[in-house]
């Protein structure tokens, strides 16, 4: 597949995007890890930033969850947490990112004996900062861990109780086999009575029946990953009926082995049926992008033209969380990039 052309990299580079699936753990950069493991005295089991990025070798989601999570112990402190979120909100601003819906796994940092409250003040603390100096618009999406029980959810939930106007909304994510979302209806109940926004994972690893229960089980606003949703031409049309929108990752779709080349990636696919698919980074420090690199890898390897290009651009936009006026500025905004000669 050819490159695409200087023009059409340009706009995608310059035009206003959302980033609505990405995990802030998984912006934490090995130089960063080093950095905080240094300052708060937690061991590494790597010599060096660079020994820690060759074991990027993932062969499915729980060897990359293996290194995930032991990587994200070198987080202690608000000033950790702020650290972390404030160095992602900076490299999407260089994407030109407008709006960033961002996951945090609060059970990875709990079970540690970190304070709730220091992991949500200390990314605030960030998302405040990107607002004033970067002017870029940011949101927490507190997930659950579907490996853990649902009352364990219950008990994460109850510790975000004082921290709700931190929150934009839930989620659903960890490793999908063998832990279906019916398992959580009831939690996922009672954070929709709260006025939350609902998403979780589905139909990356598991079958697009897991992407049926997530919607029906759940109530979810969004699918996060939902690539298998094309096994099921009567799950395809309500997609596209309800204009669900589906959040894809492609460069962690390679890395974890959901799709063995990007060249074979379902996303052209999913555009010609209809569905509401954007790009986004999911864990970018561990697959080898940000939002930039994944629109302009897909762009390389697919059949994508600048009219698809668009298209994933704007889903970005009107799939986000923010008013009906904001999405109206920045599509405005994606138009005049697009437009101009």
């Amino acid at each position: 597949m050819s490159r695409p052309s200087a023009t059409l990299a340009t706009r995608i580079a310059a035009a206003p995007k959302a980033e609505l699936h990405v995990h802030i753990e998984g912006a934490l950069e090995p130089e960063l890890a080093f950095a905080l493991a240094s300052r708060n005295g937690v061991p590494l089991p790597y010599e060096s930033p660079e020994a820690m990025r060759r074991a990027y070798a993932f062969t499915d989601l729980q060897s990359f969850l293996d290194i995930y999570y032991a990587a994200a112990a070198v987080l202690r402190t608000e000033q950790d947490f702020e650290d972390l979120a404030w160095a992602y909100l900076r490299r999407a601003h260089s994407d030109h990112v407008v709006r960033a819906e961002i996951f945090f796994d609060p059970q990875t940092h709990t079970a540690r004996g970190v304070p709730f409250e220091t992991v949500v003040r200390g990314l605030s603390r960030a998302i405040d900062r990107g607002r004033r100096e970067l002017g870029i618009s940011a949101g927490l999406i507190m997930c659950f861990l579907r490996h853990l029980s649902e009352r364990e959810a219950f008990e994460t939930l109850e510790r975000a109780q004082a921290f709700l106007p931190h929150l934009l909304g839930v989620g659903l994510d960890s490793g999908e086999r063998g832990n279906p979302p019916e398992r959580f209806r009831a939690v996922f109940a009672r954070c929709r009575d709260l006025g939350l926004h609902a998403v979780a994972h589905a139909g990356e690893e598991g079958p697009a029946a897991s992407i049926s229960g997530a919607l029906d089980a759940l109530g979810v606003e969004r699918i996060d990953h939902g690539v298998r949703c094309l096994e099921d031409a009567a799950l395809v049309a309500r997609l596209v009926r309800d204009r669900i929108p589906l959040t894809v990752c492609p460069l962690s779709n390679v890395r974890l082995r959901v799709c063995d080349t990007l060249a074979g990636h379902p996303l052209p696919r999913m555009l010609d049926a209809g569905l509401r698919a954007s790009v986004h980074s999911d864990d970018p420090a561990y697959f080898g992008g940000y939002v930039n690199e994944n629109l302009r890898a897909c762009c390389e390897s697919l059949p994508l033209t600048a009219a698809h290009a668009y298209t994933l651009l704007r889903n970005s936009l009107e799939s986000s969380f923010l008013d009906a006026a904001e999405i109206a500025r920045h599509v405005t905004r994606l138009d005049e990039v697009f437009c101009t000669p």
